[in-house]
């Protein structure tokens, strides 16, 4: 490995680290985002391989793709046979090869087997036994072409991943980076949560006062996205209930709400429908609400005296629901000492019947990190500061050992 790639390696997690990714790239005007591509997969720990059509050769250079790999390109097949070499059938053959960008030309190769170029003919070495995975890019009148779309859906009866464009400025733009990146992941990560089934609340709740101000606090979303992601990666079943204004996911299944009545009546009809392996209560709900919403905006420059009520306690609720489940929740406070902050964890584990809470002091609210107690009923488990991310790893490692 160059010593430039060194640098990045794995430094944002090691989810793809030992995992061997064939990047095949043809004639789009978005092949010049495959550098960042490809330096984000190695950040994550992935060993990248570009193989570049012709055309796509006249857009960016080998060379960038070489300095963004650290590994030769191919931009042809010779006497070494490279497509045998990276996709045929033999123990150090990748773990996936991932199209992108992929054109409608190249997607309607593909679809019917001929490989007449060194992108094609990688894929159709990898068919039978490799992940493919294609991220379109195309104007949206050919993305909408009856004979593409047929394509697609003919490549997606024999297998293979499409990881769907943006639609903007009339025209079908590649997925972002980050979402392809969450994809790649989602393919190879390890699967120790396949088969589970798990609830996530994330971001700030809002009381209204009048139909536009509101009472909110300081939460991002972030802790709870986080920690839906890493279980969705992990391969388990996530559903997550996320606020208006938290953090974006891409998580497949999300119902999006506000107050805290709406959450509630998301979180019953989720438990009522479905058995739940396991709920975290991740979302920073309000603890009070406006007792009587005005109808129409409130005029300005007057004092205001509001009078506020309690709001239900959603995680009450949930062992009322589904006395089985493992539920994790969450407390954070200010200016209690460790102690304090133990019994508070321990006082909503004897009313809520919680089996596990973390615990944290409010400096993490809307910050990338986070240090925390993860106190269960019998332990308290100190974890250093470390970003959201790790923490989300480090949460449902805890949570697999006390499912088991």
């Amino acid at each position: 490995m160059l010593h430039h790639v060194k640098l990045i390696y794995a430094t944002k997690s090691r989810k793809l680290v030992g995992k061997k990714i064939v990047l095949a790239i043809p004639g789009s005007i978005a092949a010049v985002e495959c550098v960042k591509l490809a330096r984000e997969l190695i950040r994550h720990g992935a060993e990248v391989h570009a193989v570049m059509s012709e055309n796509a050769q006249k857009i960016i250079h080998p060379y960038a793709m070489e300095f963004a790999t650290g590994n030769p390109v191919v931009t042809e097949i010779t006497g070494f046979i490279e497509h045998v070499e990276l996709a045929g059938e033999h123990e150090n053959k990748a773990d996936l090869v991932l199209v992108c960008p992929a054109t409608a030309n190249t997607i309607g190769k593909i679809a019917n087997g001929i490989d007449d170029t060194p992108v094609t003919t990688v894929v159709t070495t990898a068919f039978a036994h490799t992940p493919i995975i294609i991220a379109p890019a195309m104007h949206s009148t050919m993305y909408d072409h009856p004979i593409v779309v047929e394509n697609i859906e003919k490549l997606k009866k024999l297998g293979v991943e499409f990881i769907e464009p943006r639609f903007e400025e009339g025209k079908a733009k590649v997925a972002s980076i980050e979402e392809i990146v969450y994809r790649v992941i989602k393919k190879l990560y390890r699967k120790d949560l396949a088969g589970k089934r798990v609830l996530v609340t994330a971001g700030a709740t809002r009381e209204y006062i009048d139909p536009i101000r509101y009472i909110t606090n300081a939460s991002s979303g972030k802790m709870g996205v986080a920690i839906a992601e890493e279980a969705e990666l992990r391969g388990a079943e996530v559903t997550l209930i996320r606020t208006r204004g938290s953090v974006p996911s891409f998580v497949e299944n999300q119902i999006e709400v506000e107050t805290v009545e709406e959450m509630l009546e998301a979180i019953e009809n989720e438990l009522k429908a479905k058995r739940y392996d396991a709920v975290v209560l991740a979302a920073a709900v309000s603890d009070f609400r406006v007792k009587e919403k005005a109808d129409a905006k409130i005029k300005s420059g007057k004092p205001l005296t509001l009078e506020l009520e309690p709001t239900p306690k959603i995680i009450d609720r949930v062992k009322e629901l589904q006395p089985e489940v493992f539920l994790i929740g969450f407390k954070a406070e200010t200016g209690l000492s460790e102690e304090e902050l133990i019994n508070a964890a321990r006082k909503q584990m004897e009313r809520a019947g919680s089996d596990l809470v973390i615990a944290n002091t409010l400096q993490a609210f809307g910050s990338e990190e986070n240090e925390a107690l993860l106190v269960t009923r019998d332990s308290v488990k100190r974890l250093p500061k470390m970003s959201k991310r790790e923490l989300a790893e480090k949460l449902w490692d805890e949570i697999l050992l006390l499912l088991e």
